[in-house]
């Protein structure tokens, strides 16, 4: 671990293991792009060092920091949180605020920017969304379209009681229903998200048709290794429009950066395109895995 940097504003991915993470990639890309004189490091921390780790930040010279698994409920612990990380029940994003740890969790707002940009006016007229899976990326996804006004939000997972609590956490518009319901219930669906790992590269696939969705449907995933998912697969032979789960990983980091170096950030085709070759590098040599979100 990094005992001492430099003068210049730091940040850093926290994670066990960390090694893994793109967000060295995308915060150095901004940082040249904007002429920012700052650093971005990873840190690789033990679950047991993680609350002394995040209490001396300013110590070790940093001024915020992403934060991954399996750090996300204990970066809600150590800080206080905002309304996203108390509603979400993680953080992803720490900064200090005068001398205070603060802690917010950018998922959702991550995954709304991404539908925005890649399917413009995707929420016009949209009266019912489906996700698969009840994990915490599938609370953020909730989080996002409860707070983007989505009507109805049908939660599918194969725990009943695990999509019965996003039901009591994100109140009367979340309808939890068991994972075989859903393909029934696929007529009435204008917008699909995949907030499981199934689909993922060294996962199994997600087997679940989706002919029954309607033509102005949305499909959505959060997966982003492979960068075409077999479900994204489907939905463009299907002709429907589509989200996929890198450009939700690149549109999380936006805030974070804004809020250490001062700077809001874009998410350019250069930006994708560097991270895409990172990603297909990753995949021809195995077993780099990952999955969209939560500073990935």
């Amino acid at each position: 671990m990094t005992e001492v940097a430099s003068s210049l504003p730091a940040a850093c991915v926290i994670g066990w293991p960390a090694g893994h993470s793109r967000s060295p990639l995308i915060h150095r890309h901004w940082l040249s792009t904007y002429g920012i004189e700052g650093d971005y490091r990873v840190e690789a921390v033990p679950p047991d060092d993680f609350p002394a780790f995040v209490r001396d930040l300013a110590a070790r010279g940093y001024v915020g920091a992403n934060v991954t698994v399996p750090h996300k409920e204990a970066a809600l612990a150590a800080a206080a949180p905002d309304e996203s990380a108390r509603a979400i029940g993680a953080a992803n994003t720490l900064w200090l605020d005068g001398g205070r740890l603060r802690a917010t969790n950018t998922d959702a707002e991550g995954f709304i920017a991404n539908l925005d940009a890649a399917v413009p006016k995707w929420d016009r007229g949209i009266e019912t969304a489906m996700v698969l899976g009840a994990g915490g990326s599938s609370r953020a996804v909730v989080y996002g379209l409860v707070g983007r006004g989505v009507p109805r939000i049908y939660v599918a997972n194969r725990n009943p009681a695990r999509a019965e609590e996003l039901g009591r956490r994100f109140g009367s518009s979340v309808h939890p229903i068991r994972w075989e319901e859903a393909r029934g219930l696929f007529g009435a669906v204008q917008l699909l998200v995949n907030a499981t790992t199934l689909g993922m590269a060294g996962q199994p696939p997600l087997e679940m048709g989706i002919s029954r969705l309607p033509a102005n449907a949305v499909v959505a995933d959060l997966v982003y290794t492979p960068l075409e998912t077999g479900l994204l697969a489907a939905a463009r032979e299907q002709g429907l429009r589509r989200a996929d789960g890198l450009g939700m990983l690149l549109h999380q980091a936006v805030r974070g950066f804004a809020l250490w170096f001062g700077v809001t950030p874009e998410v350019t085709p250069e930006l994708r395109r560097l991270v895409e070759a990172d990603l297909l590098r990753a995949a021809a040599t195995p077993p780099a895995v990952a999955r969209g979100g939560s500073a990935g």
